[in-house]
């Protein structure tokens, strides 16, 4: 009878630590998921700003869209150069491997939304473009967009 005990007892063990070691790997498992998304979310957000930065200049002249929606290929791009689809260029991160990031002219306008004009001309126009940028890190994937107005 004691054997039949502590054999039935030993089962109960065995299913314990098997169910833990199916937690603890579904655990790993999800905490390299969020690590590889957050790091993606990064780059994308270090792709976004280089393309602020590109904007930012001066000199940075660029024509108006034609196909003014976002870039669909920004889920599976995977190099940098221009897209004969949607006419986007895409140009690789400096310093951060697995980020791209494109622009995109959208229009002028003379009233733009969540712009400051306190003591500026307000008769002058503004320029907008679509920044979009990617992070890839491992089979995670994170697109980032903003719109910049610039005088």
């Amino acid at each position: 009878m004691a054997l039949l005990v502590s054999l039935v007892f030993l089962l109960l063990l065995t299913l314990i630590g098997i169910s833990s070691m199916q937690n603890a790997t579904l655990q790993e498992k999800m905490s390299g998921s969020v690590k590889l998304r957050n790091e993606s979310f990064q780059i994308a957000e270090a792709a976004a700003r280089m393309g602020e930065s590109a904007v930012q200049a001066n000199d940075y002249k660029l024509a108006t869209c034609t196909k003014c929606a976002p870039p669909p290929e920004a889920t599976s791009v995977q190099a940098p150069g221009a897209n004969s689809t949607s006419g986007v260029i895409w140009y690789a991160t400096t310093g951060v491997t697995g980020g791209f990031w494109a622009v995109q002219k959208i229009a002028t306008t003379k009233d733009p939304v969540n712009v400051n004009f306190v003591g500026e001309d307000e008769g002058r126009s503004w320029t907008l473009y679509r920044i979009t940028g990617v992070g890839v890190s491992g089979n995670s994937r994170t697109v980032v967009e903003s719109i910049y107005a610039k005088r």
